[in-house]
């Protein structure tokens, strides 16, 4: 039992385990190429060599299939060694070494456009350059350098393709068990939101807050392995459709699970910042008892998503799921406050998302302990996934050329900069300078904008002289032990892959640390080399932030109101889709226009990184930053659950289509039109509009026709908050609110 709930913390938190499959394969590469050079006699410059460039082989490559993984590896010896050998030869010329040195980084940051096999080509050639001159290689010593570079390789291809393998299908199925894991955590902190106390209600709403982040984080990461992770089509669009239904569910139930806790109704779980009141319970006729059954249906929940409802399971589990499928029934709900009622709908909700999340991915399972009201549920997800649709829609982008393409500005900008690195790096050290090159490339990669930049490099020099700190600590300890610095090594090298996605400071502390000791095999450790290291690593950023604020600059608010066009006119596509097909029009490709949408927000959340930042001196555009991001966050649930809802109208039979919900849509799209015109163009005289509620749009004129039709009442809901929230984006991006037209 220890075990099992150990592997689900540990899937949870490494979803994938892309993390520990990342450090463990490089830590194989390079104890694989220490252990045969090692019985090869090399000498330590080799070993530290073969130890580098047996990391580099291996992390440089990320292609998802195995055959383009091989290819790559295989064109990247021969640029390792044309880049080792002109290294050599480069080494006692100076000016020549630099002028190629600041090409060789120009192509390396150029050939990112050529995609992933061109990033990791250009990535090996760059830093097998930098081991030439780590380790001071001649022309002489080449043809042993040879040797050692081909074992590395051969090292990394053992690593990846024997000793830790990873398949597209295997990723993904450990994705989906993330999946699986981080929904159960969500429905724990929902628990505990429900049990908080005054005192606990804060901490247990971010609770729910970050497991919703993370579950959602765990959907875009499927999302993006689909297509190589499955052989069939139709099935990989039955698993995205069933985890997109499973993720709107548990976020749908923990606003309902906030409404039953505050005397509002909840309608985001994104804008309840730091310093905003906290939702506190009132006192309703029977909320006690109906709370308690709550507490127990969120328990039962959980255990569902846990452990699936098989044969061996006996019937317990079986009356469990049936009781909670119940609660889809208007007759089967408990007795209890509006508001309550409306979570024991969600519990049912998400009870039957699980059902089909299960079936997605297990198969078809025992049906003979089914109620009514289970019987119904599948009978509902059998008719969605007969209509599903696997054809997709090849979109066209319009191709950016010249200068302005990210690839040739970024390249430039890291050649200016390098240079400069050059200059000031040979004034500190001429045995030392290109620590300050290595830190202005390292702080290109991944960036866009003056900003992100700026932060990047400020967390590499907070972890170089954290790193420094351990290195004189690490390297008095080992002294001369070469072996065991070599161990040592190997644990700082896996530390840093495990913590690369979650912090670059820890990831740059690490790696400084780990150069402490190859500083001392090399037998050139020293206070004042390590000291050497912060100040190239600070020079370097600093000529970084300058190349990128002086050299074709992107703005930090010039890169976020790009974006910000790009959210808003997804957000736009998948309101209109929705409510057009929600009004009758033909079936579009909701979810993968949802998880574009979702894209577009999460490199949106990147790039106001600058802005939010706590060091940041500018408060009062963090906290519009911030608010705005809450805002489009809220904007995207409703637009997911329009999309969710629109592709249940074939099957469902509480959906129908309502023809008068295109007088609501089209108000909301013209003012998401007219926030992004005006952020696209501040000269924009266009104006938000404001008017009657959503639901009165939809009055008829025809005495005695229904006034809602069979819309229901989610729809008119989601609607109604997203036509607030768009209008409420228009006060922080100041965008100017007309009166309501009459």
């Amino acid at each position: 039992m220890n075990t099992a709930r150990l592997r689900d913390r540990l899937a949870a938190s490494d979803p994938g385990l892309l993390r520990l499959a990342a450090g463990l394969r490089t830590v194989g590469a390079i104890a694989l190429t220490l252990a045969v050079l090692g019985l090869l006699g090399a000498s330590v410059p080799h070993l530290v060599a073969g130890a580098i460039a047996a990391m580099v082989a291996t992390f440089a490559i990320r292609e998802k299939q195995r055959s383009a993984q091989a290819v790559t590896l295989a064109l990247g010896l021969p640029v390792a060694l044309a880049s080792v050998s002109l290294g050599a030869l480069l080494s006692s010329r100076v000016l020549a070494g630099d002028l190629f040195f600041v090409a060789l980084i120009f192509c390396a940051v150029y050939s990112r456009r050529f995609g992933d096999r061109g990033t990791a080509l250009g990535l090996i050639g760059f830093q097998v350059y930098f081991v030439s001159l780590f380790v001071g290689a001649t022309v002489s010593g080449l043809p042993e350098l040879y040797g050692v570079l081909g074992v590395a390789f051969l090292g990394s291809a053992a690593a990846r393709f024997l000793l830790v393998p990873e398949t597209p299908a295997g990723l993904l199925e450990r994705l989906r068990e993330a999946f699986r894991v981080r929904l159960a955590q969500l429905v724990s902190a929902q628990l505990q939101l429900l049990d908080a106390g005054p005192e606990e209600i804060d901490e247990a709403l971010k609770g729910v807050r970050e497991g919703t982040a993370r579950l959602h984080e765990t959907a875009l990461m499927i999302q993006g392995r689909l297509e190589e992770g499955t052989s069939d089509a139709a099935a990989a669009r039955l698993v995205q459709r069933r985890v997109a239904d499973a993720e709107i569910a548990a976020e749908r139930l923990g606003l309902l699970l906030l409404s039953a806790r505050s005397a509002e109704r909840a309608d985001t779980l994104t804008l309840h910042l730091p310093g905003a009141p906290a939702p506190r319970a009132g006192r309703m006729p029977g909320r006690d008892e109906a709370m308690a059954r709550v507490r127990r249906d969120l328990e039962a929940l959980r255990l569902l998503v846990l452990r699936p409802v098989a044969a061996r399971s006996g019937t317990a589990l079986s009356q469990v799921r049936n009781r909670l499928l119940g609660y889809r029934e208007e007759e089967n709900l408990p007795p209890a406050p509006p508001v309550i009622q409306d979570v024991f709908r969600g519990i049912g909700e998400a009870a039957r998302a699980v059902l089909g999340l299960r079936i997605a991915l297990d198969g078809p399972q025992d049906e003979s302990d089914d109620s009514p009201a289970t019987a119904r549920s599948r009978e509902e997800l059998d008719a969605e996934d007969a209509v599903i649709d696997a054809g997709e829609e090849d979109g066209e982008q319009e191709e950016v050329k010249g200068l302005e393409r990210p690839t040739t500005r970024a390249a430039v900008q890291v050649a200016v900069g390098s240079s400069l690195a050059i200059v000031g790096g040979e004034f500190l050290s001429s045995q030392r300078w290109y620590w300050a090159v290595l830190t202005c490339w390292i702080v290109f990669i991944n960036t866009a904008s003056t900003g992100e930049i700026l932060v990047k490099g400020y967390r590499r020099l907070l972890g170089t002289v954290l790193g420094v700190l351990a290195g004189i600590v690490l390297a008095g300890a080992v002294g001369q032990h070469t072996w065991t610095a070599f161990a040592l090594v190997l644990v700082l090298v896996f530390a840093m892959f495990y913590t690369a996605p979650l912090s670059y400071t820890l990831m740059s502390f690490f790696v400084t640390a780990a150069l402490g000791l190859l500083y001392t095999l090399l037998h050139t450790y020293s206070l004042s080399v390590l000291v050497l290291r912060v100040e190239e690593s600070a020079l370097g950023v600093a000529c970084g932030v300058f190349a990128a604020a002086f050299v074709l600059p992107v703005r930090t608010d010039r890169r976020t109101n790009e974006l910000l066009v790009t959210v808003l006119e997804r957000l736009d596509d998948v309101t209109e889709a929705a409510v057009d097909q929600l009004s009758g029009g033909s079936p579009e490709d909701l979810l993968d226009q949802a998880r574009d949408l979702d894209q577009a927000l999460a490199d949106l959340r990147a790039a106001t990184k600058p802005l939010t930042h706590p060091i940041t001196p500018l408060r009062a555009r963090r906290d519009t930053a911030r608010y705005v991001v809450a805002l489009l966050e809220t904007c995207a649930y409703h637009a997911r659950s329009l999309a969710a809802t629109a592709e249940l109208l074939p099957t469902h039979p509480s959906i129908a289509a309502d023809p008068r919900l295109r007088r609501a849509g089209r108000r909301i799209g013209d003012n998401i039109a007219a926030i992004a015109a005006k952020v696209a163009d501040e000269r924009s005289t266009a104006a938000v509009e404001t008017g009657p509620s959503i639901a009165s749009l939809l009055e008829t004129e025809v005495p005695g026709t229904p006034r809602f039709g069979r819309v229901t009442d989610r729809v008119l809901r989601h609607l109604q908050r997203l036509d607030e929230t768009v209008v409420g984006l228009a006060r922080p991006l100041q965008v100017p609110v007309a009166a309501p037209k009459r």
